[in-house]
C-alpha cells in the first residue's frame, strides 16, 4: 500500500520524530492556556474549589502534535474538546494533576519562557499553585490574592463568576 501522497499520513510520520522544545512554546502561544477557575462548592470551607489545568486544544488534524506533546510531558490526557457537540470536533489534552504540573509543565516553562501575554497568564498561573500548595488558599488573604491575580490576566473570556461574587463570598 503506498501512502507516500497521503498528508495526514506525512504529518504522522513527522510528528513521529522527537518535537522540539521551541515548537512547544509556539504551539502553546497559539493553542494553549494556563487556566485557573473557580466551582461554586458548599462542602468546602470558602465554598469555593479552585481549579488549574494546562491545556492545549487543536483540530482533529492536529490530534498527533497534541499526542507527541503528551508524550514530551509524560502527563495529562487527551479528549474530544466538546464530546457532545455535533459540530465541535476538536480535541484537548489536559494536564490537571498538581503533582503533574509542578514536575513537567512548570519546569519546562521556567526554562522555556513564552513571549506573548502568555507567558503572563503562566506567571499568574505557577503563583497560583505555589499558594495552593502552601494552602494559603484555605485563607481569606490568600484566596482574595488568587482572585485578584486571576482576574489581572488581560483576556477576553466568559467567566462564570465575577471578581466581585468571588471576594463577596
Amino acid at each position: 500500500m503506498n501512502t507516500g501522497n497521503n498528508p495526514s499520513h506525512a504529518d504522522n510520520q513527522q510528528v513521529s520524530k522527537k518535537i522540539s522544545d521551541d515548537y512547544i512554546v509556539g504551539f502553546v502561544e497559539g493553542e494553549g492556556c494556563f487556566y485557573v477557575g473557580f466551582s461554586k462548592r458548599d462542602d468546602l470551607p470558602r465554598k469555593w474549589q479552585i481549579i488549574t489545568e494546562f491545556h492545549i486544544t487543536q483540530n482533529p488534524g492536529g490530534r498527533n502534535v497534541l499526542e507527541a506533546i503528551q508524550k514530551r510531558f509524560s502527563s495529562g490526557y487527551l479528549k474530544p474538546n466538546h464530546a457532545k457537540s455535533t459540530d465541535d470536533k476538536t480535541w484537548v489534552y489536559i494536564v490537571k494533576d498538581r503533582k503533574e504540573l509542578s514536575q513537567y509543565i512548570l519546569p519546562f516553562f521556567d526554562t522555556h519562557q513564552l513571549r506573548t501575554t502568555k507567558q503572563h497568564d503562566y506567571l499568574v498561573f505557577k503563583q497560583v499553585l505555589a499558594m495552593i500548595e502552601e494552602r494559603k488558599h484555605l485563607t481569606k488573604e490568600g484566596f482574595t490574592k488568587i482572585v485578584e491575580l486571576v482576574f489581572s490576566t488581560d483576556r477576553q473570556t466568559k467567566k462564570r463568576y465575577t471578581k466581585e461574587i468571588l471576594l463577596a463570598s
